[in-house]
């Protein structure tokens, strides 16, 4: 059987469009889509990665009230998905959770829709978490992707997600959507 998966939502370090490393916002609508593909795809937690205590506060007050606010009540299914979502400052700490939890040190993956030179395909990730041998940590950057040196330290980058055309800028729901539906999602090709 394979050991976890999780999740995380990196804000900083960030490129924008002018290639400045920046810290992005945290919105309301990544918070809970994410959360409820995550839980539909069985991963263990969602973490949501920001230095600041102001974006991380304004995530507690949205997960609160999904969680113990009358959002809970009036939809449960969205108080259930909010159940596996975290905070934290950094990407470190989140291996350090994981690893803590598990017994083991994930191996982490990142996406973009850049090519780097670790790049793991869907059908080669796919194998590697259906091996059960380490728990596996995916990553997904906000606003023009993670900032490449950030990039090059992790074990795996995830090939891109290409449409048919050459624009090539989904928004990170739909990216999590389509990777997690590539990764564990039934095999409808076999």
């Amino acid at each position: 059987m394979a050991l976890p998966i999780y999740l995380g939502l990196v804000h900083y370090p960030i490129y924008n469009k002018k290639n400045e490393v920046i810290t992005t916002a945290i919105t309301n609508f990544d918070i809970h889509d994410i959360a409820r593909t995550a839980r539909t795809y069985e991963i263990n937690r969602y973490f949501i990665i920001h230095p600041l205590d102001s974006q991380k506060a304004l995530a507690e007050e949205i997960i609160a009230y999904w969680q113990q606010g009358y959002g809970g009540v009036y939809n449960p299914d969205r108080k259930d998905a909010l159940s596996i979502v975290d905070i934290s400052t950094d990407i470190a700490g989140v291996i350090e959770r994981i690893t803590a939890e598990t017994g083991r040190t994930p191996i982490v993956v990142t996406t973009d829709a850049r090519k780097f030179d670790n790049m793991i395909s869907y059908s080669g990730l796919r194998k590697v978490i259906a091996s059960g041998d380490v728990p596996c940590l995916l990553l997904f950057g906000t606003g023009w992707g993670i900032e490449s040196s950030v990039m090059r330290q992790f074990d795996y980058i995830l090939e891109p997600i290409y449409g048919p055309g050459p624009y090539n800028h989904l928004p990170v729901r739909a990216a999590v959507a389509i990777i997690l539906d590539r990764l564990l999602g039934e095999t409808w090709w076999e």
